[in-house]
């Protein structure tokens, strides 16, 4: 209790004075407690980006313009980055939230079910002239998503590098720092700044196809990208500067492209991203699976996350995973010390009853980075994000209610069991 006192305290001590510069590298945050001693407090992951209401619309009837089809309109606490932070908790990490809410009543369903999960408030700008971020979504009968309009200029307005550099002690302090690209420029840059100064790892997820274009400015500090197809080929093209790579279009294959062949498709965007200093890739496939895709080797691909201090917090998912998931032999492979080399995993995705597909990237990520701040590997965290985006896909809402840790290790272990090479060997 002392401890979340105290952070509530330095909270409203942040709205009232400059924050102070703490130490970089510093891994745990230490606390003065009441009798005067010093108490540690773990590091926290930090997400930065968007807490959104949406608005699903899924009609019953194939749609006619320009009239009404009858259907099922529902509310869904949604935004990448509350998406991301919301799966985290229910894998047992603590993530520290920077968002900006209204006091309206999408803010208010959303700032309600934080609370109630227990989660910190206190990086959540609260305000009457905030218009909470929503996005109405047209959903067709698969679940997939047809047309939607978004309102989220909220966060761009208002979600701005001096808000976010209040919480520098908790960046700087953090096991990992997640931004999603709903951030405007100023705010993406300013976040990972303050993370890359005390060599943080940053988790760029890219939202959409448009916004992911905003990777140009701040790649030299990202760690981990998470982009889709669409969104590969475009962050490729912006620090390419043109349009050097094409999207990929296998739907219209009589046949499904295999997994070595959509690689082959892909490997060339995946390289831009890899030379530009993103050291972990994880290309989202839908159906299809994900890529893990790093320079050098396995080793190597261990080295792109060894920034990611684990905390002991979250021992139960760790000792779970570990029993369900022993090394892959391929861990063995011998690395490369040329720059030149490209090593990529395929995981395939789970057989799943599909009820909706919007939150399964970001369950993918926040079982991945959650898994990563519990101690696992790179390869076991990825199996355990594919799970809980399977999960996901399973319930009514953005991030399942509940996720059962058991279900989630039988599944992760079905994914790591499978996970294959395909790729080991020089680009040039």
């Amino acid at each position: 209790m002392e401890s979340r006192a105290q952070r509530r305290l330095d909270s409203i001590t942040h709205h009232l004075v400059l924050p102070i510069q703490s130490n970089r590298g510093l891994q745990k945050v230490v606390l003065s407690s009441n009798n005067g001693g010093n108490k540690h407090e773990e590091a926290e992951p930090v997400v930065i980006g968007g807490m959104v209401l949406d608005i699903h619309a899924t009609p019953s009837l194939p749609a006619n313009p320009r009239t009404t089809t009858p259907g099922k309109v529902s509310y869904v606490l949604g935004g990448v980055a509350r998406n991301v932070a919301e799966c985290m908790s229910k894998l047992g990490a603590k993530p520290f939230m920077i968002s900006a809410l209204g006091l309206d009543m999408a803010g208010n369903l959303l700032l309600e079910h934080w609370e109630s999960a227990g989660l910190p408030t206190e990086g959540i700008w609260k305000h009457q002239n905030i218009e909470t971020a929503v996005v109405c979504s047209i959903l067709d009968a698969s679940g997939e998503l047809a047309t939607a309009v978004a309102s989220v200029e909220s966060i761009d307005k208002f979600l701005r590098p001096e808000w976010i550099e209040r919480f520098r002690c908790n960046i700087r302090s953090a096991t990992v720092v997640m931004v999603d690209a709903n951030l405007n420029p100023s705010a993406l840059k300013s976040s990972c700044q303050l993370a890359a100064e005390s060599k943080i790892p940053v988790w760029f997820e890219p939202v959409s196809v448009e916004k992911s274009r905003r990777i140009n400015s701040v790649v030299k500090y990202i760690s981990f990208a998470s982009p889709n197809e669409d969104e590969l080929v475009a962050m490729a093209n912006t620090l390419s500067g043109g349009n050097v790579f094409c999207p990929i279009e296998r739907e219209s294959s009589p046949s499904k492209c295999s997994k070595g062949k959509l690689f082959d498709m892909l490997k060339p965007a995946v390289w831009v991203l890899l030379e530009n200093g993103i050291k972990i890739v994880i290309v989202t496939l839908g159906p299809d699976g994900v890529f893990l895709c790093s320079k050098g080797g396995p080793s190597l691909m261990r080295v792109g996350c060894e920034g990611i201090k684990p905390y002991n917090s979250n021992g139960i998912l760790f000792k779970t995973m570990t029993a369900s998931c022993p090394p892959k032999p391929f861990l063995s492979l011998q690395d490369s010390e040329t720059s030149s080399f490209l090593f990529a995993v395929h995981f395939p995705a789970l057989p799943a009853s599909v009820v909706r597909l919007t939150g399964a990237g970001d369950c993918l990520v926040g079982g991945t980075i959650s898994s990563l701040c519990a101690g696992l590997d790179i390869v076991q965290s990825v199996a355990v994000g594919i799970a809980a985006s399977k999960a996901a896909v399973e319930s009514e809402t953005n991030v399942p209610s509940a996720i059962n840790l058991a279900v989630i290790a039988d599944d992760a272990k079905s994914v790591y069991s499978a996970a294959e090479v395909v790729f080991h060997q020089s680009m040039l």
